[in-house]
Protein backbone atom coordinates (compact mmCIF):
# COMPACT_ATOMS: atom_id res chain seq x y z
CA UNK A 1 0.00 0.00 0.00
CA UNK A 2 1.50 3.40 -0.62
CA UNK A 3 0.21 7.05 0.16
CA UNK A 4 -0.11 9.85 -1.49
CA UNK A 5 3.11 10.95 -0.50
CA UNK A 6 5.14 8.04 -2.10
CA UNK A 7 5.74 5.73 -5.07
CA UNK A 8 6.34 2.66 -5.49
CA UNK A 9 10.45 2.45 -4.79
CA UNK A 10 10.37 5.44 -2.84
CA UNK A 11 10.84 5.35 0.83
CA UNK A 12 11.33 9.29 1.52
CA UNK A 13 8.20 10.64 3.23
CA UNK A 14 8.38 14.45 3.80
CA UNK A 15 7.48 13.98 7.48
CA UNK A 16 10.07 11.52 8.16
CA UNK A 17 12.82 13.56 6.28
CA UNK A 18 11.67 16.81 8.56
CA UNK A 19 12.28 14.62 11.65
CA UNK A 20 15.25 13.39 10.44
CA UNK A 21 16.60 16.79 9.39
CA UNK A 22 15.33 18.03 13.27
CA UNK A 23 17.04 14.76 14.84
CA UNK A 24 20.42 15.73 13.10
CA UNK A 25 20.77 19.25 14.60
CA UNK A 26 19.89 18.07 17.59
CA UNK A 27 22.33 15.69 17.69
CA UNK A 28 24.87 18.46 16.46
CA UNK A 29 23.65 21.13 18.83
CA UNK A 30 26.68 22.81 20.84
CA UNK A 31 28.62 21.24 17.30
CA UNK A 32 26.80 23.05 15.19
CA UNK A 33 27.92 26.71 15.82
CA UNK A 34 30.74 28.54 14.60
CA UNK A 35 31.91 31.61 16.16
CA UNK A 36 35.44 33.77 15.24
CA UNK A 37 38.12 33.36 17.73
CA UNK A 38 39.63 36.43 19.55
CA UNK A 39 41.60 36.63 16.36
CA UNK A 40 38.87 36.87 14.00
CA UNK A 41 39.02 33.39 12.45
CA UNK A 42 36.54 31.32 12.29
CA UNK A 43 36.52 28.51 15.91
CA UNK A 44 33.64 25.85 15.03
CA UNK A 45 32.55 24.33 18.33
CA UNK A 46 32.79 20.85 16.71
CA UNK A 47 36.62 21.48 17.11
CA UNK A 48 36.06 20.16 20.57
CA UNK A 49 34.17 17.56 19.79
CA UNK A 50 35.04 14.44 22.77
CA UNK A 51 36.40 17.02 25.12
CA UNK A 52 34.06 17.83 28.07
CA UNK A 53 33.86 22.12 27.86
CA UNK A 54 33.40 24.61 30.32
CA UNK A 55 32.24 27.97 28.33
CA UNK A 56 31.82 31.36 30.24
CA UNK A 57 31.03 34.52 29.41
CA UNK A 58 33.69 36.48 31.02
CA UNK A 59 34.61 40.70 30.97
CA UNK A 60 38.09 42.12 32.16
CA UNK A 61 36.61 45.47 34.62
CA UNK A 62 34.09 42.89 36.33
CA UNK A 63 34.59 42.19 40.27
CA UNK A 64 34.90 38.55 39.04
CA UNK A 65 37.69 39.49 36.89
CA UNK A 66 39.95 37.56 39.30
CA UNK A 67 38.23 34.29 38.48
CA UNK A 68 40.40 34.03 35.48
CA UNK A 69 43.30 32.91 37.43
CA UNK A 70 40.87 30.14 38.84
CA UNK A 71 40.09 28.90 34.85
CA UNK A 72 43.68 28.73 33.86
CA UNK A 73 44.25 26.87 37.24
CA UNK A 74 41.72 24.58 35.99
CA UNK A 75 42.64 24.36 32.32
CA UNK A 76 46.21 23.58 33.29
CA UNK A 77 44.98 21.12 35.31
CA UNK A 78 42.62 19.16 33.80
CA UNK A 79 43.79 19.88 29.71
CA UNK A 80 45.49 16.99 29.05
CA UNK A 81 42.71 14.43 30.27
CA UNK A 82 40.47 15.98 27.34
CA UNK A 83 39.22 19.24 29.22
CA UNK A 84 38.66 23.10 27.91
CA UNK A 85 37.49 26.17 28.45
CA UNK A 86 36.19 28.60 26.16
CA UNK A 87 35.87 32.10 27.23
CA UNK A 88 33.48 35.01 25.22
CA UNK A 89 33.81 37.79 26.51
CA UNK A 90 30.61 40.20 26.75
CA UNK A 91 29.99 43.46 27.27
CA UNK A 92 26.25 42.88 28.08
CA UNK A 93 26.55 44.37 32.00
CA UNK A 94 28.01 47.04 33.39
CA UNK A 95 29.69 48.55 30.56
CA UNK A 96 32.48 46.18 31.87
CA UNK A 97 33.96 44.75 28.80
CA UNK A 98 34.84 47.61 26.85
CA UNK A 99 37.72 46.96 24.71
CA UNK A 100 38.54 45.96 21.85
CA UNK A 101 39.10 41.76 21.02
CA UNK A 102 42.98 42.73 20.47
CA UNK A 103 43.11 44.95 24.26
CA UNK A 104 41.05 42.03 25.55
CA UNK A 105 43.55 39.21 24.44
CA UNK A 106 46.28 41.25 25.76
CA UNK A 107 44.90 41.86 28.76
CA UNK A 108 43.87 38.04 29.67
CA UNK A 109 47.35 37.15 28.21
CA UNK A 110 49.35 39.64 30.59
CA UNK A 111 47.39 39.77 33.58
CA UNK A 112 45.87 36.51 33.91
CA UNK A 113 48.59 34.65 31.51
CA UNK A 114 45.29 33.08 29.73
CA UNK A 115 46.15 30.14 27.23
CA UNK A 116 42.87 28.26 26.99
CA UNK A 117 40.77 29.54 23.79
CA UNK A 118 38.96 32.78 23.88
CA UNK A 119 36.40 33.89 20.89
CA UNK A 120 35.83 37.48 19.42
CA UNK A 121 33.49 39.73 22.19
CA UNK A 122 29.70 38.98 21.73
CA UNK A 123 26.54 39.35 23.42
CA UNK A 124 24.91 36.82 25.83
CA UNK A 125 21.82 38.82 26.28
CA UNK A 126 19.39 41.05 24.04
CA UNK A 127 17.98 41.46 20.86
CA UNK A 128 22.03 41.30 19.46
CA UNK A 129 22.49 38.22 21.79
CA UNK A 130 24.70 35.57 19.90
CA UNK A 131 23.16 32.18 18.26
CA UNK A 132 25.20 30.21 21.02
CA UNK A 133 23.69 31.95 23.97
CA UNK A 134 20.56 31.92 22.33
CA UNK A 135 20.93 28.10 22.44
CA UNK A 136 22.23 27.68 25.68
CA UNK A 137 19.88 30.11 27.47
CA UNK A 138 16.60 28.53 25.84
CA UNK A 139 17.39 25.21 24.44
CA UNK A 140 19.29 23.35 27.11
CA UNK A 141 16.82 22.38 29.79
CA UNK A 142 14.84 22.91 32.98
CA UNK A 143 17.86 24.48 35.72
CA UNK A 144 20.33 24.71 33.17
CA UNK A 145 18.33 27.34 30.14
CA UNK A 146 17.23 31.17 31.61
CA UNK A 147 18.88 34.27 30.86
CA UNK A 148 22.39 35.06 31.16
CA UNK A 149 22.42 37.58 34.73
CA UNK A 150 26.29 38.97 35.19
CA UNK A 151 29.78 37.94 33.86
CA UNK A 152 31.12 34.61 34.97
CA UNK A 153 28.12 32.30 34.02
CA UNK A 154 29.81 28.95 33.04
CA UNK A 155 27.99 25.72 31.33
CA UNK A 156 29.53 22.45 31.35
CA UNK A 157 29.21 20.09 29.08
CA UNK A 158 30.28 16.61 28.78
CA UNK A 159 32.40 14.57 25.54
CA UNK A 160 28.67 14.42 23.59
CA UNK A 161 28.02 17.70 23.31
CA UNK A 162 25.07 18.19 26.03
CA UNK A 163 24.93 21.02 28.68
CA UNK A 164 24.35 19.39 32.07
CA UNK A 165 25.48 21.65 34.39
CA UNK A 166 25.34 25.57 35.09
CA UNK A 167 26.96 28.09 37.53
CA UNK A 168 26.69 31.18 38.43
CA UNK A 169 28.76 33.80 38.54
CA UNK A 170 30.00 33.75 42.30
CA UNK A 171 30.41 29.92 41.93
CA UNK A 172 34.93 30.11 41.38
CA UNK A 173 35.47 27.76 38.67
CA UNK A 174 38.03 25.94 41.23
CA UNK A 175 35.20 25.52 43.93
CA UNK A 176 34.70 22.09 44.91
CA UNK A 177 31.39 22.07 43.20
CA UNK A 178 32.91 22.54 39.48
CA UNK A 179 35.98 20.43 39.95
CA UNK A 180 34.07 17.19 40.94
CA UNK A 181 31.22 18.38 38.32
CA UNK A 182 34.36 18.29 35.95
CA UNK A 183 36.38 15.42 37.20
CA UNK A 184 32.39 12.97 36.73
CA UNK A 185 32.58 14.22 33.09
CA UNK A 186 35.76 13.43 32.45
CA UNK A 187 35.95 9.35 33.85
Amino acid sequence: MHSRFTRPGRLALPGVLLIMATSLFAASGLYSFTLNSIDGKPAPLAEYKGKVILLVNVASQCGYTPQYSALESIYEKYKDRGFVILGFPANNFGAQEPGSNEEIKTFCSRKYSVTFPMYAKISVKGSDQAPLYAYLTKETGSGIAGDINWNFTKFLVDRNGKVVQRFEPAITPDSKEITTAIETQLK
